[in-house]
C-alpha cells in the first residue's frame, strides 16, 4: 500500500486532466447537442421518444465521466491485481447505470403503450415483472464482469425454483391470477366493478398478490388475485362507460296518460339540457310498463356518462317531476288495498 501511495504522489496530473476534460465534454454534449434532440422529441407527437430522451438525459454526463475515467486509468499502473479491480468497478458502475436507464425506458414505454392499447395496461404487476427481469440481468452482468461464473448460479436457481414454487404456491397462484385478470381484460385500473360477494368500487391497482378496490365511501378493499379471477364480476366501465338510468314512476288510474307522458318528457328534457352528467347521445324516453295494484307504472330512461351519475340524475328528476305533477294535478297514489267483508246471517 505504501508503494501505491508513493506512486499516486509522484504520478503526473494528466489522468486527472483527462477526467476533467471528459466530464466537461459530457456537460457540453448534454447542454448543446443532446438538448437539440430533446427539443425535437418535445415537438414530436409520439411520447415514446420523450421517455428515451429523458431517461438518458439523467445519466449522460455520468457515462462521459466513466469513459474518461477508464481512459485515465489506462495510463496509470497500480500493479496487479489493482488495475483489474478498478477496471471491473468502472464496468460495474456502467452496467448498473445502464440497467437503471433500461428500467426507466421500459416502464415509460409501457405507460405510453397502455394509453394507446388497452390489451396490455400499465399496472403494478407488469412493472414489477419488468423491473425484476431487468435488474436480474444487470446483476448477472456485474457478476460476469468480476469473473464470477453465472452458470452454476443459473443452475442452482433452476433447481431451487421448484422448491420455491412449492413454498410460495399461494403467492404464485395470486401472481398468475393477476396476469389472467389483465390479459383477459375483465377489468383494469380505473374501472368501476361489482363483485359477486357484494363489494363494488373503483379498481385502484392490480398488484403481485392483491387487487385493491376503492369503494365510493373511500374504503379500500384488498382482494387476492386468485379469488378475484375466479369470482363473478360486473364491470360498469369496460368498453363503454355510459350507464343507463331507469326511473320508475306510478300515476293514478284516473290520469290522462297522454298528458302524463307529455309532462314527464318535458321535465326529462330539462334534466337532459341542464345536467352535464347526462349523456347527450341518448335522449330520455318513456315507456308505460304495467297496471299495478294501485297505479299505472311507467319508466323514464336516461343515460349517464359513467357509473355514479345516476344518483345526480335521480335526485334532480324526482324533485322536478314531483313539483310539476303537483302543478298539473297529476296524482302519484299511495298504495291502496280495498277489503270487502261480508257477514252471513246465521240461522
Amino acid at each position: 500500500m505504501e508503494d501505491i501511495y508513493k506512486m499516486i504522489l509522484t504520478m503526473n496530473l494528466m489522468p486527472l486532466i483527462v477526467v476533467v476534460i471528459g466530464t466537461f465534454l459530457g456537460i457540453l454534449f448534454k447542454k448543446y447537442l443532446f438538448s437539440k434532440l430533446k427539443n425535437l422529441s418535445d415537438s414530436s407527437s409520439w411520447k415514446g421518444d420523450d421517455v428515451v430522451i429523458n431517461a438518458i438525459d439523467s445519466v449522460i454526463v455520468f457515462w462521459f465521466f466513466l469513459g474518461s475515467l477508464s481512459v485515465a486509468f489506462n495510463d496509470i499502473n497500480f500493479g496487479d491485481p489493482y488495475n483489474g479491480y478498478i477496471s471491473k468497478i468502472i464496468v460495474s458502475f456502467l452496467v448498473m447505470s445502464m440497467t437503471v436507464t433500461a428500467s426507466r425506458v421500459s416502464l415509460g414505454l409501457l405507460d405510453v403503450w397502455s394509453k394507446n392499447n388497452t390489451s396490455l395496461p400499465s399496472t403494478g404487476i407488469f412493472k414489477g415483472l419488468i423491473n425484476a427481469t431487468i435488474f436480474s440481468l444487470g446483476f448477472l452482468f456485474v457478476l460476469q464482469s468480476f469473473g464470477i461464473s453465472i452458470t452454476p448460479l443459473i443452475t442452482a436457481l433452476g433447481v431451487g425454483g421448484l422448491a420455491v414454487s412449492l413454498a410460495l404456491k399461494d403467492t404464485l397462484s395470486d401472481l398468475f391470477g393477476g396476469i389472467n385478470i389483465i390479459l383477459s381484460k375483465t377489468m383494469k385500473e380505473g374501472d368501476y366493478v361489482e363483485l359477486s360477494n357484494g363489494y363494488q368500487g373503483y379498481v385502484k391497482n392490480i398488484g403481485w398478490r392483491y387487487t385493491t378496490i376503492q369503494e365510493r365511501a373511500n374504503n379500500v378493499i384488498s382482494i387476492p388475485n386468485s379469488v378475484l379471477s375466479g369470482s363473478v364480476s360486473k364491470n360498469y366501465t369496460s368498453m363503454d362507460a355510459a350507464f343507463r338510468v331507469p326511473i320508475q314512476v306510478g300515476v293514478s288510474y284516473d290520469s290522462d296518460l297522454d298528458h302524463v307522458e307529455k309532462v314527464a318528457l318535458e321535465v326529462a328534457g330539462k334534466i337532459y339540457e341542464e345536467l352535464d352528467c347526462v349523456s347527450k347521445d341518448y335522449k330520455p324516453t318513456i315507456r308505460f310498463r304495467e297496471f299495478a295494484a294501485s297505479s299505472i307504472n311507467f319508466f323514464i330512461y336516461f343515460q349517464g356518462k359513467k357509473f355514479g351519475d345516476h344518483n345526480v340524475i335521480l335526485n334532480a328528476f324526482i324533485k322536478k317531476l314531483h313539483k310539476r305533477f303537483q302543478e298539473e294535478s297529476i296524482e302519484i297514489p299511495y298504495p291502496i288495498r280495498t277489503v270487502i267483508h261480508k257477514n252471513e246471517a246465521k240461522n
